[in-house]
């Protein structure tokens, strides 16, 4: 048994048994690694439970758990998506682009650098040969 989803069912005060009978999915092989999504899926949980009505299997003889039959008659059919999940869109913000931004080439900027620090060892070692090179023709001269 995943520690972790027990404890999230334990924390929403379902059993996973009966989360597979009234129509929660149940997956043994998720991990919680966020805190903040466990509370969140907890809420979820809890406010799925508070509006469910579990009609009993035989109407006269309700186990614990069922509903009763005054929120039996009452009961109506829910329509649209259940418990979505809702995420917040980050804020995005616009900026005007500068004619500095414009003139500066970034991308050639970007290759000419790499292209710097890729080509160091051949460029030293040319510019050390010419030096040998220029060394040895002052010399004969």
């Amino acid at each position: 048994m995943n520690s972790a989803n027990f404890f999230f069912f334990q924390a929403a005060g379902v059993v996973r048994k009966e989360a597979r009978s009234i129509g929660i999915a149940v997956d043994h092989r998720r991990r919680n690694r966020s805190a903040e999504s466990l509370d969140l899926n907890v809420k979820r949980l809890q406010n799925y439970k508070t509006r469910l009505i579990l009609f009993p299997r035989k109407a006269g003889k309700p186990k614990k758990g069922d509903a009763d039959a005054a929120a039996v008659a009452a009961a109506t059919q829910l329509k649209g998506a259940i418990a979505p999940i809702t995420q917040a869109k980050p804020a995005v913000e616009f900026a005007k682009i500068k004619e500095a931004d414009k003139k500066h080439r970034i991308f050639f900027t970007q290759r000419r650098a790499r292209a710097d620090v890729r080509m160091a060892g051949v460029r030293a070692k040319k510019a050390s040969e010419k030096a040998a090179n220029d060394a040895l023709s002052k010399k004969a001269e």
